[in-house]
């Protein structure tokens, strides 16, 4: 224990009385035994406990060495310097038993010579490497067991005396003094060990008031729950995040508050830690985001991590809806455009390529519309820009309004849009050239732009989707139809014409 506390001097002053302790109630025990011993002389039961001393250190030695080769090779100084204690104090067992008088070695006795370097080496094995560990003993950790072994000595004491006494032997001032001392270092010993406990109490009041202003201070919120999903605890941030109070959380139980569709994932990880929990394994904590209802009715997004807590599972959730609606944004910017908010050349890609591939016998070939306004340059340079965009924006409405709901319109820049339209199973979807028609109509009508009316036309191309054909071909087929459309007069249509007449023939149906 010494060894593996840092050791602050009321500590250290426990050892030495507990030290004292152990050592009085011996020499009491001891003294008392002395005192009752009869003449032994020719009793050969001195001799077998000798022995059985000899045996005892060779079988505790046993013990030792194979916990030696136990260890890792770092920490087995402590446990090698142990053996080698019990070999000397096993030689000098043997020295007693073996020399009918004490030995001495040019005027050295052998057997207590030994006896002193073996307790020694014992008693600087805990400070060696591997000492600690070995023992095992935490800082700063007194077990029950400790607190109780202090009245060990003193029971001892009483007994040998009680013994003595009713024994018809005389207490004299040696078995009192050493007796009294006994007493007297446990007094002091229960008096440092409850100072002790109050400085231990005091620090962690002073601690569990720093951890709870980090928590009461944090914007995240901090949720406690049981093993079967029972809230324990919420801290006080839950009110500025969710507007819920705290204390009306608390005995609820998951899922609380969360979007029906981010339960399964929730309940999926909190059981994952369940799991671990049962065998002792804590492992890593589980990352979940998910949707919570607050007070208002909102959602608010939330990114919790999930631990595992002495009393079963702690929560630390961050309300991340600001940050998940600047990624939306930012993810839009990145594929629509911004003045139409319509999908740009890359989203519109993106569809054809999906279309391409998820297309099937049992379905209509999809088709690509290419429009450019005709006549637009004029109004916008004549009107000027910001009535140009207006324009634009009448036009991207027009165009959505005139396809179906899951056909998509893009703008791929200036005044060039395109219609993406799909078939799909066992529909019978308007043939391409009927959609562009109704298009062509609705961007032919005038625009209120502002307190003047402009009119423009449209050149639309149109291509086909054959088989093997990449969403870039298919789309550099439709802009060429649009320029021969544009190069026969504008405000027409036209569609691609693909080189195998017999692909072309079914296609011009549509």
């Amino acid at each position: 224990m010494a060894a593996a506390d840092s050791g602050t001097n009321l500590m250290w002053l426990r050892r030495v009385l507990d030290g004292w302790m152990i050592a009085g109630s011996l020499l009491t025990l001891c003294w008392v035994l002395l005192l009752h011993r009869a003449d032994q002389s020719g009793d050969v039961t001195a001799s077998v406990l000798g022995l059985a001393r000899v045996v005892t250190d060779i079988l505790v030695l046993g013990l030792v060495v194979a916990l030696c080769f136990c260890l890792e090779p770092g920490k087995r100084t402590a446990t090698t310097v142990a053996a080698v204690a019990l070999v000397v104090l096993a030689v000098s067992d043997m020295l007693r038993i073996l020399l009918p008088v004490p030995g001495t070695w040019y005027g050295v006795p052998l057997a207590a010579t030994c006896s002193m370097t073996g307790l020694l080496l014992v008693a600087a094995v805990p400070w060696m490497p591997g000492g600690v560990s070995v023992v095992g003993v935490g800082e700063r950790v007194l077990p029950v067991v400790g607190v109780v072994a202090g009245f060990v000595p003193v029971v001892v004491c009483l007994l040998a005396m009680g013994a003595h006494v009713l024994a018809g032997g005389r207490t004299d001032a040696v078995m009192m003094a050493l007796s009294g001392t006994v007493l007297l270092g446990f007094g002091a010993r229960q008096g440092i060990v409850h100072a002790d406990h109050l400085r231990i109490t005091r620090e962690v009041v002073a601690r569990e008031a720093h951890y709870r202003t980090l928590v009461d201070g944090s914007s995240d919120v901090i949720t406690i729950l049981s093993l079967d999903g029972r809230v324990l605890y919420v801290s006080p941030a839950a009110r500025h995040v969710f507007g819920h109070r705290p204390e009306d959380l608390v005995g609820a139980r998951l899922p609380l508050y969360t979007h029906p569709d981010d339960t399964t994932p929730l309940m999926q990880a909190v059981e994952r830690l369940r799991q671990e929990a049962e065998p002792g394994d804590r492992g890593p904590g589980r990352h979940v985001f998910c949707r919570v209802r607050a007070a208002d009715g909102g959602w608010r997004h939330v990114e919790s991590t999930i631990s595992l807590h002495p009393e079963g599972l702690i929560f630390s959730s961050r309300d991340v809806t600001e940050r998940v609606a600047r990624q939306a944004q930012l993810e839009r910017r990145a594929f629509h455009d911004a003045l139409t908010g319509l999908p740009n050349r890359a989203l519109f890609t993106d569809r054809v390529a999906h279309a391409l591939r998820k297309r099937t016998v049992a379905t209509t070939p999809p088709a690509v519309l290419f429009l450019d306004l005709d006549g637009f340059k004029a109004v916008n340079d004549s009107v000027g820009h910001a009535m140009g965009d207006a324009l634009l924006i009448q036009a991207a409405r027009r165009l959505q309004a005139s396809v179906r709901a899951g056909d998509t319109v893009a703008r791929l820049g200036g005044d060039e849009f395109t219609a993406l339209l799909e078939g799909e199973a066992g529909a019978c979807p308007p043939p391409a050239r009927e959609v562009a028609e109704r298009i062509l109509s609705a961007l032919t009508k005038p625009y209120r732009i502002g307190s003047t009316d402009a009119v423009v036309s449209a050149s639309i191309g149109i291509a086909v989707a054959m088989p093997g054909i990449t969403p870039d071909d298919l789309l550099d087929h439709a802009d060429q139809a649009m320029y021969e459309a544009k190069s026969a007069g504008k405000g027409r249509i036209r569609m691609h014409q693909p080189q195998s007449q017999d692909v072309c023939s079914g296609m011009l149906n549509h």
